[in-house]
């Protein structure tokens, strides 16, 4: 999902700035249980933020580098152990709240980092707020369920299966569903890459959710990463939401369009432990 100036959110700062810490009372309290425990503070473990940074800057080379499987892993393992204690986040805060019954639920980015390789971010969904169907060219992106039940929905570009008719070049394109289900915390780590794995995707909290992604590379408009939003087409091939195929597999036609105009998504500062960009 874009987070870019304009869309309500504020500016992102030089691409090795960290993000602030939860202020020097948090910190006081850090050392004074270091050093009841007798560690002195040079041998304290680095925060679960700090490790994920660590792990991305060494897996992810730059853009148009899909990481080896082994790069893969070792971010998977890192987000697989992080909770939502790590980042200082609780459903009962305002940013799962509705503020609105009957409107549609906002939807908030907290940054934690950037650079031209590789973000970290999370976003925080009310109950039945909605991320709408969208794209990740040329990306790998990495998603943790925090906390909270969040419907996936998620596509793959696919070719025409045998026997039927071919989708044309301009307008919807035939897509393969990869996913279609609840996800509930604690769960593993959601892995997609820029051909497979569920590229497009849409979530749906059930309830308050956050969701911890780190995108590599981040979306970029000028080097042709612009995130792209789409419509399940009920004019050409398929029908409604999606329709089976013989061998068992569901596809659906999907066509680009405008972000939905009651999607709201807003920037707020992350509060958690900072990231130190040695």
């Amino acid at each position: 999902m874009r987070v870019a100036p304009g869309s309500g959110l504020p500016e992102l700062d030089d691409s090795r700035s960290g993000s602030r810490d939860a202020g020097p009372l948090r910190r006081r309290r850090q050392r004074r249980t270091r050093r009841a425990a007798g560690v002195p503070p040079t041998m304290a473990a680095p925060a679960a933020v700090q490790r994920l940074f660590e792990a991305c800057r060494e897996v992810f080379s730059g853009p148009g580098t899909v990481p080896p499987p082994a790069g893969v892993e070792r971010i998977k393992s890192v987000l697989d152990s992080i909770t939502a204690a790590d980042v200082d986040l609780t459903p009962n805060m305002s940013y799962f709240q509705r503020t609105d019954p009957r409107g549609t639920p906002r939807i908030t980015y907290l940054h934690l980092y950037r650079c031209e390789a590789f973000s970290i971010g999370i976003f925080c969904l009310p109950s039945r707020g909605v991320i709408p169907l969208h794209n990740h060219p040329g990306m790998t992106v990495f998603s943790k369920l925090l906390f909270g039940a969040m419907h996936v929905k998620s596509y793959d570009w696919a070719a025409a299966p045998q026997g039927t008719t071919d989708v044309q070049l301009q307008g919807p394109r035939l897509a393969k569903v990869k996913a279609d289900g609840i996800l509930t915390a604690p769960c593993e780590t959601s892995v997609l890459y820029p051909e497979d794995g569920g590229n497009m995707h849409c979530f749906t909290a059930q309830d308050a959710c956050a969701v911890l992604d780190v995108l590599g590379p981040p979306y970029d408009d000028a080097s042709g990463r612009h995130c792209q939003y789409y419509n399940v087409s009920s004019s050409a091939t398929s029908v409604g939401d999606s329709m089976s195929l013989p061998g068992g597999d569901r596809y659906a036609c999907l066509e680009e369009s405008e972000p939905p105009q009651d999607y709201y998504l807003v920037g707020s500062t992350y509060m958690g432990p900072r990231i130190l960009d040695h």
